[in-house]
């Protein structure tokens, strides 16, 4: 059972170039008040990636994980 503290995101994976390491793009939309409209924005996360398996393109769930390094917090799930 996942423990309800951990983010979980789901992404598409822009980068495989690093060893164990994905570069993942995670979109969410978010209302303006002032235009009354939605705006698409998105954030990239680097997520470990044990053997390699995931590839460009790929659609992956991360979790929230201890850090694994400087920039890493993520592992990927599905």
């Amino acid at each position: 059972m996942a423990n309800p503290q951990q983010k979980t995101l789901t992404g598409v994976v822009v980068s495989d170039k690093m060893k164990d390491t994905v570069t993942v793009r995670v979109n969410r939309f978010i209302k303006l008040p002032k235009y009354k409209k939605y705006v698409l924005r998105s954030k990239k996360y680097l997520a470990h990636d044990p053997g390699n398996t995931a590839k460009v393109g790929d659609r992956v769930v991360i979790r929230s994980s201890r850090p694994i390094s400087k920039r890493k917090h993520f592992i990927i799930v599905n």
